[in-house]
């Protein structure tokens, strides 16, 4: 099962991680504010219970969520200079084959791709953080450039099934 690291323990953060550790995946959460990160482990653990809570580690750092990670989600805010920081710095701590993928309603992926050293390796997930947090399922659509690479789609692809999510991809034209 691959391990998913979750960049920011705000409302979208949790959530992801609380679904991602009832798919079965091992979920390592990170958020630069010690306190969001209490709160996280609060949550979750009043969710989980400590049985299953072990499936979720709470690190401190960037660099300690994504030493391990097979995919990086981002839950930054949809501003293209957070993106920019978030993407530049997980690029550059991430191992060769972590896959990104950045929520985001109103940026090119094909721009902020580009600005990584692995744009076929990263995808935008086309949701608002709130629709995604409040906890619906149904359909969730991806994002993709001419550069995203099949073993990517498949990644993600398989992470949101395994949330009860029908994931839909487009290319970015």
């Amino acid at each position: 099962m691959p391990t998913v690291a979750i960049i920011g323990a705000g409302p979208l953060g949790r959530w992801l991680a609380l679904e991602g550790a009832r798919a079965g995946f091992s979920v390592l959460l990170e958020d630069v504010m010690p306190s969001n990160l209490h709160h996280a482990e609060e949550a979750l653990r009043a969710e989980l219970g400590p049985d299953a809570l072990p499936s979720v580690s709470f690190v401190a750092t960037i660099e300690d969520a994504v030493r391990s990670a097979d995919l990086v989600i981002d839950c930054v805010p949809d501003e293209l200079e957070s993106k920019l920081e978030i993407l530049w710095l997980l690029d550059r701590m991430a191992p060769p084959h972590t896959v990104f993928a950045t929520p985001t309603t109103r940026l090119s992926i094909g721009d902020l791709a580009n600005c990584t050293y692995r744009p076929e390796k990263c995808l935008a997930i086309v949701a608002e953080a709130r629709a995604l947090s409040s906890g619906g399922t149904g359909q969730i659509l991806l994002r993709t450039t001419a550069r995203t690479t099949a073993e990517t789609i498949g990644l993600v692809r398989d992470f949101w099934l395994r949330l009860s999510f029908n994931p839909a991809f487009e290319q970015e034209g």
